[in-house]
């Protein structure tokens, strides 16, 4: 009886110990999710550190001195694409979160969830107002296929004003939607904090768009011009009519362009330039090294000779670390032209036929202007020379393809050489420099020039001190395409986007572009490194997949359930002998 009771009781022991580690074990669960709920930490083991946030991310959102909202309009039922991107999206301001902490807020919403069909119209202009633009979708439901609009967009307000961003990439030549999808999330970080970014700044930077030499300003420069009219304050200047280009030291202009001159720079107008440079200034310079235009094109002989284009740059650019070449870049890789190839019936008939003197470059290098970048389209470019120079760092950005070739001037173009086939062996001049990137501490092309006489007035009556090099390392971007930044327009279509070309309706990345070459000599914050993050795509391979699908198929079958049986096996031999020594 004494045996019964105390075996009662021990029983009872042991089911009270029992219950006490599952509640402890309970608590602990608690806790440890409450802890994650709070802290997150993880080691990033990727490759390409995908789970990172670039250093100049980081320093950006430890700055920040208000709370930024971001309202993502990715909510709802989406097809299996975009509820991915906007897992990714979740992801990647959850990172932002974390270093800013209470200073970044993000909510995702259905701007149409519980509204009217008459509702959603006014919904739908007030977004697009904003730059929130939708997308409409076929997608598939129990009555068949059903369209449905949703808003890959986000909006980042922050200091009492906003900025939308595209979250969805367009279809990228040559990039299956897939690719795409993975492609936008490469570049989520980047926009979200050059959002901020942009939000953060009390003014924009001052660029000046340089006139005097005959550069276009007209339905051509349209879409440049409005483009860089939304983030920096543009300004047209005409170098004959102002003392000086007022530099950064001066509180004006970071950056002037010079696009597609066609008469000679005075020597006053030079001037002007370099010292402009000197004190930190920075240049985009579009100069072609040839007259050379499809409406030269005689209709008699459907050809026309290149002309010199004398613009008095020469020794400037020399001195910088540069030569624009007096030739035409031939390029296999490059944008066709409707020809005519016969009549039918008194109607000309044509064709499209590629154009060599259009090349289309495709970047190659990993610099974050050109990270990623889909092809840039040009029209009768020319080739560079960089220039020995140690203290100036020269970066080739474009360069024509592994068939290409130089025609020196004088080059008579002629649609006649459409109408052979191109031998590959005589492109044997390949990568051609078409883009150059110079930074460093440039010398004044006047070093030495410039009688003492004229220095002394500049110093002490014009308060212009002449410099004969830079006090510090700036920037400038030589295009050897006077016309890489211009966009087509017709009577019919109007103005066209930069970079599209309508004899084949693709759009090529020429605004692109000229925003990240615009970014990059303004923004001092670095963020376009983070453009350059590579998020790869780690695919299966399709061939394995059918060769060997059974095969794993029995082995993610098999073995977890081999596992399970083995250690089941073990736990009962084990128990077994336990309580067999026992009796």
């Amino acid at each position: 009886m004494a045996t019964t009771s105390s075996s009662s009781s021990k029983r009872k022991r042991q089911q009270r110990q029992a219950g006490i580690r599952i509640l402890l074990l309970c608590a602990i669960i608690v806790c440890v999710n409450l802890l994650a709920s709070q802290l997150h930490y993880g080691f990033d083991l990727t490759e390409e550190k995908r789970f990172t946030l670039s250093p100049s991310t980081k320093n950006l959102l430890r700055k920040m001195d208000e709370v930024a909202v971001v309202d993502v309009y990715l909510k709802g039922e989406l097809p299996s694409g975009f509820q991915r991107l906007a897992a990714s999206t979740r992801e990647r301001l959850q990172y932002f979160k974390e270093i800013a902490g209470k200073k970044v807020m993000f909510r995702f919403i259905d701007p149409f969830e519980g509204k009217t069909e008459e509702q959603k119209g006014p919904i739908f202009q007030a977004l697009a107002k904003k730059g929130i633009n939708g997308t409409n979708l076929q997608v598939q439901d129990e009555n068949g296929y059903s369209e449905k609009i949703i808003f890959p967009c986000a909006l980042v307000q922050y200091k009492g004003k906003e900025f939308p961003v595209n979250l969805l990439e367009n279809e990228h030549q040559g990039m299956s939607p897939i690719e795409v999808l993975n492609y936008s999330e490469s570049l989520l970080e980047y926009k979200f904090a050059n959002a901020i970014n942009y939000l953060s700044q009390p003014d924009q930077p001052h660029v000046g768009y340089i006139m005097g030499n005959n550069e276009n300003l007209g339905a051509h420069t349209r879409d440049m011009l409005n483009t860089l009219r939304m983030l920096y304050h543009l300004d047209t200047l005409d170098l004959g009519g102002s003392l000086e280009i007022l530099g950064p030291g001066l509180g004006l202009y970071e950056t002037i362009i010079i696009n597609n001159p066609k008469t000679p720079f005075l020597d006053k107008d030079k001037f002007k330039i370099d010292q402009f440079i000197m004190r930190g200034g920075h240049v985009i310079w579009l100069v072609d090294g040839l007259a050379a235009s499809m409406d030269s094109m005689s209709r008699e002989t459907q050809s026309f000779l290149t002309q010199e284009q004398p613009l008095n740059l020469e020794d400037m650019l020399f001195t910088y670390g540069v030569r624009v070449n007096a030739n035409l870049v031939e390029d296999m890789d490059c944008n066709p032209i409707p020809v005519v190839v016969g009549m039918v019936a008194d109607q000309p008939q044509t064709e499209l036929r590629s154009w060599f003197y259009f090349p289309v470059l495709i970047p190659t290098i990993n610099h974050p202007i050109v990270h990623n970048l889909d092809p840039v389209m040009t029209t009768f470019a020319s080739s560079m020379d960089t220039i020995a120079n140690p203290e100036i760092k020269k970066t080739v950005l474009l360069a024509s393809s592994k068939y290409s070739r130089v025609a020196p001037h004088p080059v008579r173009v002629s649609l006649s050489m459409m109408h052979y086939k191109p031998d590959n062996r005589m492109f044997n001049k390949p990568y051609q420099p078409v883009a150059v990137l110079l930074e460093g501490k440039f010398k004044s092309v006047f070093n030495n020039r410039l009688e003492p006489e004229f220095i002394k007035v500049l110093k002490d009556s014009l308060k212009m001190p002449f410099r004969a090099s830079c006090d510090t390392s700036t920037s400038m971007i030589v295009i050897s395409d006077g016309d890489m930044f211009e966009n087509d327009y017709s009577e019919r279509e109007g103005t066209m986007e930069m970079g599209y070309w309508r004899f084949t309706r693709n759009r090529f990345s020429n605004k692109t572009f000229m925003l990240n070459c615009m970014e990059y000599l303004t923004d001092k914050s670095g963020l376009l490194e983070s453009r350059s993050k590579d998020v790869k795509l780690r695919l299966l391979d399709n061939g394995r997949v059918k060769t060997e699908k059974t095969m794993w198929q029995w082995i993610n079958i098999g073995v977890p359930s081999g596992l399970i049986l083995v250690f089941a096996s073990v736990f009962l031999f084990f128990r077994k002998r336990r309580y067999e020594k026992k009796l």
